[in-house]
Parts: C-alpha cells; structure tokens; sequence
C-alpha cells in the first residue's frame, strides 16, 4: 500500500501539541520537587473533576483509541458491555474499596498486602505490577508508531521517540501533578478528535447519519441476539460483562496507576466524585468509540474502499491521513498521541511510586529530598526501557513475543484483584494460604487461557480461582495471621471500627496497628 504524506500543516499542529505537554511538566516542576508526597499524591490537591478525567485518560490506551473502533468495523458493539461494567463497580468502590484505602493512608496499594499478609505479597504485588507496566508502556509506544506508519511516511523512531522522550520528560519535573494535569488537557484532545471523526465521517457520507444506520442494521454492526448465545468462543455478552466486572476489579483495586489518584484529592468525598466523572465518561466512550468503527465501516462501503490486504489495525491512522483536510487530519494523530501519552506517564509514575515506597523506602528508610531524585531517575530508567523494548519491537516486528509475555504477565494481574479481596472481605486468610492460592490460580488460568474460551473467560477463573484457593488453603494453616507474621489484621472490619482518635487525622496503617 502506497504511504501518505503527512505534510507540513500537519506537522506543525503535532508539535505544538507536544510542546503543550512539555510546558505543563516544566510549569510543575517546583511544586513536585517538595517531597515524595507531592511527587506521588499531588498532595492531595487536585480537583475530583480533574482526578476523574486523569483516571479516564489513563485507562484509555492509544490502543483502545484504535482497538474499539475497529471490533465495531469488524463486528459489533458488543464490547461495549465492558464499559458499563465500570458504572456497575462504582458503587462497590465507593462503599468498600475507596474508604479503605484513604483511611489507611497508603502510597501504594502493595503497602496494605504487607499489613495484612507480610511483605512478601507487597514484594510480589509490587514487582509483578512494576514488569507488566514496563511491559505495557513498550506495547503503547509500539503499536500505534506501527499503525501510523502502514499508512503515513513517518519515521518510527520519530513516533517512539517523540511519544516516549516527551512523556519521560514532563513525568520527571511535573510529577503527579503534571501527570494529571496533562491527563486532562489529552483527555479533552482524544475524546473531542474522536467526536471530531465521527461527525467528519458521518458528514462525508451520502445521507449521512441514516445510511451509517441502515448499514450497520443490515450487517449485524450493533447488537442482535446472537450476542446473547453462549458458545465456546463467542463474544457473549453476559461473560463478556461478568469477565470485565473482574478486569475493572483488578485496575480500580489492585492497580497502582489508579489506585494511586485515590490520595491525589482532599477527602474520601472527593475521590467518590472522581470516579463519578470517570464512569460518566467510560459511558460516553461507548457511543463515540464504537460509533467511531460503525461510521468507517459505512463510509468504506459507501464512499470509498479500504486497500486490499489492508490491515484494519490501522484503519483510524487511515481514514485520519487519507480522507482529511491538513491540519484537521495533524490534530486527529495528536489525539492518538495523547492516548498514548497518558497510558504511559500514569504507568511511569505509578511505577517509580512502588519501586521507591515498596523498595527504597521499605528497606532502606526515607530521606525526602533523596527520595524525590530517585524517584526522577526510576521515571527516566523505566521509560527508557519501555522505549527501548518499542524500538526493539519496531525493528524486529516481533510483536508476537510480547504479546505472550503480557498474557503471561496479565495472568497474575487479576489474581492480584483477588487476594486483595480475600484481605479485605475475610478475617480467615493468611500469608501461606495467599500465597499457595496465588500461584495454582495463575496454574489454572494460564491452562484455562490455552483453551478456545474468550479471555473474559480466563478473568472470570484467575480472580474466582485466586479467592477460592486462597481461602481454602488459609484453613490448613494458622487461624490468625498475626500468629504468622506478627502483623495485625486489616480487613474492612478492623478499619472502620478503628478511627484515629485525633481531630483532623487520618489514619494510616501504623496508627491503626
């Protein structure tokens, strides 16, 4: 397929928009530079309506931005039963997970398995979570370079390096703060370009939003019965809700990059709001994003026609380059580009917050000043190898391989999910249990993963099966996990039954204990 110019209108926009970024992070710099505190938790400052958008943003990939709207081209909206999965945990969060975490008043969601389990669930929680993200950010950076660069004359390494090289440098001086902050200036970027595309697309079409109706409805592009059928490997719907319910569990509970935004504002109220607009959004990325795929499947069989051979991984990069006006078509990739961006500095953050609070500081004691550096540093490490494994990747097209080690990684990601849920609900489970439950789960996942089952399927076991081993296993050992580690037992029970008694303060894990 012949490749696209780009041309300098476009250009122009893109950098600007990657400009933008890097002033937030340099506006920033001062205040992140107090403690570790501010360079984590934004010191509690940041306005729930703020939080929300950075929590939306984070967890909307540059992948998604693409993934979604090409399962609509090449399906249906079934899918979409994943994102009201997030309205449906909101509830649960609020009651059980969000006042848990604030009271305890921890940095990172592995500090809460130490109370509870000893420190060799933090360690495991923390480097397991560390590898996958490390992992992810080489997969963000990589596959959208490689989609824009089927259909444009963009130089790869241009892509990675600038996607990746920005984003390492406004995590580094702007911290959570600067996070957030260009979390929400992307958030607005990706969710009006993708609005953007949709309504360009609807209006090159010849009787417009009627004929994008009666295609989708002619094609089965929507939802029909059949998605309702249970199969084998069918993308039904009931498993394809139920599977996400355990994803959602895992990336709200047991997820540092979004566990983390819980401290970043003033009160438990607030945290509640944040992830209100969150799921408000989640809600609206179901009519935009899977109306992004139904639209483009219209226009290609109205309009015009994709390439033959065309891989569809590609088809919104595109549409973008070959079908919009110069400029236009420059702010649409800038809307790929925060996509990508705010996935990885979220992960780069949340990633140099547990290899300093569940490494350095555990082990070796805090010195605030210090710490704030090294945390810098572990910003710049981090991103340098996940921008080195994309470039590897670029240079190679080995993307099978890594898709095999974020399906091995990702196996004992939910588990994770699971165990916090066994130390938060029971009293009865203990550090040998956890652990022996921990690993047959991820045994019986990985086999369950090697059949043709959907992986909602596979989520649905690792967390079920991580809770159930656990429990059962915690019955053959001591009854108390105080007798094992010496450490108090934190479920939500002890928590809300202990409050600091003096005014004004939280609780953490050591005035509890």
């Amino acid at each position: 397929m012949e490749k696209i110019s780009f041309g300098t209108a476009n250009w122009a926009v893109l950098v600007l928009y990657l400009l933008a970024m890097l002033a937030v992070g340099i506006y920033f710099t001062k205040r992140s530079s107090k403690n570790t505190d501010a360079f984590f938790t934004a010191s509690g400052k940041i306005p729930a309506w703020a939080a929300g958008f950075s929590i939306y943003a984070t967890t909307l990939s540059a992948i998604t931005y693409m993934s979604t709207p090409e399962q609509a081209f090449l399906s249906d909206w079934s899918y979409a039963a994943g994102n009201l999965t997030i309205l449906v945990i909101i509830p649960v969060l609020i009651y059980f997970y969000v006042p848990f975490f604030r009271k305890l008043n921890v940095t990172t969601a592995y500090e809460y398995l130490e109370a509870r389990f000893g420190v060799s669930l933090r360690f495991i929680g923390s480097l397991l979570f560390t590898l996958f993200h490390i992992g992810r950010v080489a997969i963000v950076i990589y596959l959208p370079t490689l989609a824009i660069t089927l259909v444009s004359d963009i130089n790869p390494i241009i892509i990675a390096t600038a996607v990746g090289g920005l984003c390492i440098i406004y995590t580094f001086l702007g911290g959570m703060e600067g996070v957030i902050w260009s979390d929400v200036i992307q958030g607005i970027i990706l969710l009006g370009g993708a609005i953007l595309l949709v309504f360009l697309g609807i209006h090159a079409i010849d009787g417009g939003f009627s004929t994008v109706m009666q295609n989708a409805m002619d094609h089965d592009k929507l939802i029909t019965a059949k998605n309702f059928q249970f199969g084998g490997a069918a993308a039904a719907i009931p498993i394809i809700f139920l599977g996400s319910i355990f994803n959602n569990l895992h990336q709200y509970t047991a997820s540092q990059d979004v566990v983390q935004r819980y401290q970043t504002t003033s009160s438990i109220k607030e945290t509640n709001k944040s992830l209100w607009t969150n799921g408000i959004l989640a809600l609206v990325t179901i009519p935009v994003f899977f109306g992004m795929g139904t639209v483009l499947f219209s226009y290609y069989n109205n309009v015009t026609s994709l390439p033959e051979g065309f891989n569809t991984s590609a088809l919104v990069p595109y549409f973008i380059v070959s079908s919009l006006p110069a400029g236009v078509a420059g702010l649409l990739i800038a809307a790929i580009f925060a996509a990508c961006q705010s996935t990885i500095s979220s992960s780069l953050n949340s990633i140099s917050a547990c290899v300093t609070v569940d490494f350095k500081q555990r082990f070796f004691g805090k010195d605030e000043k210090k710490d704030v550096w090294l945390a810098r540093i572990i910003v710049i490490i981090a991103g340098l190898l996940g921008m080195a494994a994309a470039l590897y990747l670029i240079s190679t097209n080995r993307a099978e391989t890594w898709n095999l080690f974020l399906a091995i990684t990702g196996l004992f990601g939910v588990p994770i999910a699971g165990i916090f849920a066994l130390g938060i609900f029971t009293k009865r489970a203990n550090t040998p249990g956890v652990l022996i439950g921990l690993f047959l789960s991820a045994i019986t996942a990985y086999f369950v993963q090697k059949t043709n089952l959907t992986p909602f399927t596979v989520s649905i076991v690792s967390f079920c099966s991580a809770y159930v081993y656990g429990y059962i296993i915690s019955l053959l050992f001591s009854r108390s996990t105080k007798d094992i580690t010496g450490l108090t037992i934190f479920t939500k029970d002890e928590v809300y039954k202990k409050p600091n008694q003096e005014a004004g303060v939280e609780p953490s894990i050591e005035s509890i204990s």
